[in-house]
């Protein structure tokens, strides 16, 4: 039986990924972190009753019981010490929490091969922007010219997302896109052109009544196709994603990005 370590217990995602962790019998919940509920008891917080495990506060006391997965809900603040923690002490991490970046996760996977570790990171665990991220990739093959819109709530910090931030990166190990115009040789601020995210151009917005969402445009003469992901409010289409993950991610070694590279061969 895999042991789950689950940092962000409690929060927009790992609330559900944390009970379907619980309701799954080849999984066991051994820790579960979250500062604000420190030293309640997980199922009261999770309003299912009393389990017997209480919260702890940082993912230091968390793994101070044995586990073999750490996965990782909480910020971009948070995240990159977290996994140092858990890969220092030969756990493997699904992380889904954005903010890292190509550098950070170089590092990661230096760090993971140097422990015989495996991580799986997504910027997203919904099986359908997996879908989305693979039709894109594949396009990308045959098509010069695409831009990433980059949709969150109000709320959300971190720009961009990191399913737009994971997108980009992948579909520029692909290819560069084409510009008639450079961004950076517009006639006006730059800025409105989005930032460049390896050598792809990401726009993003920040609007209430948003969750995160995705689209890719890919652009010919006369003629576009567009890839786009709408989420809802809850965080239920990230849980199957997840627990595929943590099943997958004891079996490799170093880092795997993107849930689409568990669900397809490329």
């Amino acid at each position: 039986m895999t042991r789950i370590c689950v940092a962000g217990a409690t929060g927009w995602t790992g609330r559900a990924v944390t009970r379907a962790i619980l309701d799954d019998p080849t999984l066991e919940l051994v820790a579960a972190v979250a500062r604000r509920t420190a030293g309640q008891d997980l199922g009261e917080v999770l309003g299912i009753g009393v389990i017997g495990l209480p919260v702890v506060g940082s993912v230091d006391e968390a793994l101070q019981s044995p586990c073999d997965v750490l996965v990782d809900y909480t910020s971009h603040t948070a995240v990159r010490s977290h996994v140092n923690l858990a890969i220092a002490r030969g756990v493997s991490c699904v992380i889904g929490s954005s903010g890292l970046t190509e550098a950070d996760y170089a590092e990661i996977d230096q760090a993971a091969r140097e422990r015989s570790v495996g991580v799986v990171a997504s910027g997203n665990f919904s099986v359908m922007v997996a879908v989305l991220q693979h039709s894109a990739l594949l396009a990308a093959r045959h098509l010069e010219s695409f831009e990433v819109i980059d949709y969150a709530s109000a709320q959300k910090p971190d720009v961009p997302s990191g399913t737009s931030r994971e997108l980009a990166e992948r579909l520029g190990a692909i290819r560069t896109p084409q510009h008639v115009i450079p961004p950076h040789a517009v006639a006006g601020p730059i800025e409105a052109r989005g930032t460049t995210v390896a050598g792809v151009q990401i726009h993003s917005i920040r609007l209430p009544s948003y969750s995160v969402s995705t689209e890719v445009i890919f652009g010919n003469a006369d003629e576009r196709l567009h890839f786009r992901h709408e989420a809802g409010s809850g965080a239920s289409p990230y849980v199957a994603g997840t627990l595929l993950a943590i099943r997958e991610v004891t079996q490799r070694v170093g880092v795997t990005r993107g849930l689409d590279s568990l669900l397809f061969d490329h």
